[in-house]
């Protein structure tokens, strides 16, 4: 099963997904998809681990999250920002090819029996992208996000801490 729960920076969207993923299972999985660019991020980081307990088994995948995952796991992974963002670096920007390599992985994740929980950003609803790039990674964002939310079983938004059922 498939749950996609998005929303903007705060709205409460890890802890709504660790609490669905705790529900679902005694050992959940939470698959890291970020990769440590400076000091800042890493206290970022430290917090979402401190944040589990020991029931929680964490891994790091930047890009092939689907060969990290099994079949009967409960695996949240935490994000979809932060995954596109090394696809988005490593082909030098090219949005089509991220898009074309994420959709490849994604529709990985859709033929392995497990609890599947995917946290995104929605991150087109904010200001308007002052950069090139900036302009182009919401594009790819956008879009990605459409991808899944529209192969996910169940889908979620978060406000201000609040979940609103998509599907």
């Amino acid at each position: 099963m498939i749950y996609y729960v998005s929303g903007g920076e705060r709205s409460g969207k890890s802890s709504y997904a660790q609490n669905l993923a705790e529900s679902l299972s005694e050992s959940p999985i939470y698959l890291a998809t970020s990769r440590i660019w400076d000091e800042d991020f890493q206290k970022r980081v430290d917090r979402h681990i401190s944040d589990r307990d020991d029931r929680w088994t964490t891994v790091e995948e930047e890009k092939w999250i689907s060969t990290v995952i099994s079949d009967n796991q409960t695996v949240v992974i935490d994000c979809v920002t932060l995954w596109l963002t090394n696809f988005f670096m490593d082909t030098e920007y090219d949005v089509k090819k991220s898009l074309e390599l994420a959709k490849s992985e994604f529709k990985k994740l859709l033929t392995i029996n497990a609890n599947i929980i995917i946290i995104s950003n929605e991150i087109g609803m904010g200001l308007h992208a002052t950069t090139e790039s900036g302009r182009k990674f919401t594009e790819l964002q956008g879009w990605t996000n459409q991808f899944i939310a529209r192969h996910a079983h169940k889908a979620y938004f978060m406000v201000s801490g609040l979940p609103l059922k998509l599907k």
